[in-house]
C-alpha cells in the first residue's frame, strides 16, 4: 500500500500562480532561495545531465534587464505600450530566477528530453516558491526567445536558451480562482 502525502497532494490540487505584477518586496533571502533552488533541481533528468541552470536576478540585475528589454523592444519596432510591457516584468519584480535550458552532448538522451527537464525545473521552482508561502509566477514572452536579449542580458551560450523567468516575492492581492480543464475532455482511458 502506498504511503500517502495528503498535504502535498492538496497543495498540487489547489496551487495557483500569482500574477507577477502583484508581487513585491520582500523577496526570499539568499538562504531561503537556495532551498527553493535545491527543490527545483530535484526533477527528472535522464542521463543525469543537468540540462538546466539558474540565474538569480536581484534588483540591480533586474534594472539592467529592464533597460535592455526597452532597448530591444525599440530596436524591434514595438509601440510605446509594447516597449513598456517588455520592461515591466523586470522593473516591477523584487526577485526573479531565469531558468536556462542547456543542451548537452549525449548519444543516449534526445535534446527534447533536456527541454522537458528544463521545463520541469522551472515548474518545480514555481511550486517550491508557492509551497514556501511566496507569491510566484512563470513568465516568458518574446524576450525570453530573443537571442540578442538573452545573450546580452544573461550571457547565454549558443547551446542555451531561456525556459522562463520565475518571479518570486510577496503577493499584494490573492488572485481569483480561474477555470480549470475539464478532465473528461483531456483524459483518455485505455483498458486494453
Amino acid at each position: 500500500m502506498p504511503e500517502p502525502n495528503p498535504a502535498a497532494l492538496d497543495f498540487l490540487l489547489t496551487r495557483r500562480s500569482r500574477p507577477a505584477k502583484t508581487l513585491g518586496a520582500p523577496a526570499p533571502t539568499a538562504d531561503e532561495l537556495r532551498r527553493l533552488l535545491a527543490a527545483a533541481a530535484r526533477v527528472p533528468d535522464h542521463g543525469k545531465l543537468e540540462p538546466w541552470r539558474f540565474v538569480v536576478l536581484e534588483p540591480r540585475a533586474l534594472a539592467r534587464l529592464a533597460h535592455l528589454a526597452r532597448e530591444r523592444a525599440i530596436a524591434e519596432g514595438h509601440d510605446d505600450a509594447g516597449i513598456s510591457k517588455a520592461a515591466q516584468q523586470f522593473e516591477q519584480s523584487p526577485l526573479a530566477v531565469a531558468v536556462i535550458e542547456v543542451q548537452k552532448p549525449s548519444d543516449k538522451i534526445p535534446g527534447l528530453e533536456m527541454t522537458y527537464s528544463a521545463g520541469a525545473a522551472a515548474l518545480s521552482l514555481l511550486n517550491a516558491a508557492l509551497a514556501a508561502g511566496w507569491g510566484a509566477n512563470w513568465l516568458t514572452g518574446w524576450l525570453a526567445h530573443d537571442r540578442p536579449f538573452a545573450e546580452a542580458a544573461l550571457g547565454l551560450a549558443e547551446n542555451e536558451r531561456v525556459a522562463g523567468f520565475i518571479h518570486i516575492g510577496t503577493e499584494s492581492a490573492a488572485p481569483p480562482e480561474r477555470p480549470r480543464p475539464d478532465l473528461d475532455g483531456i483524459v483518455t482511458w485505455l483498458s486494453e
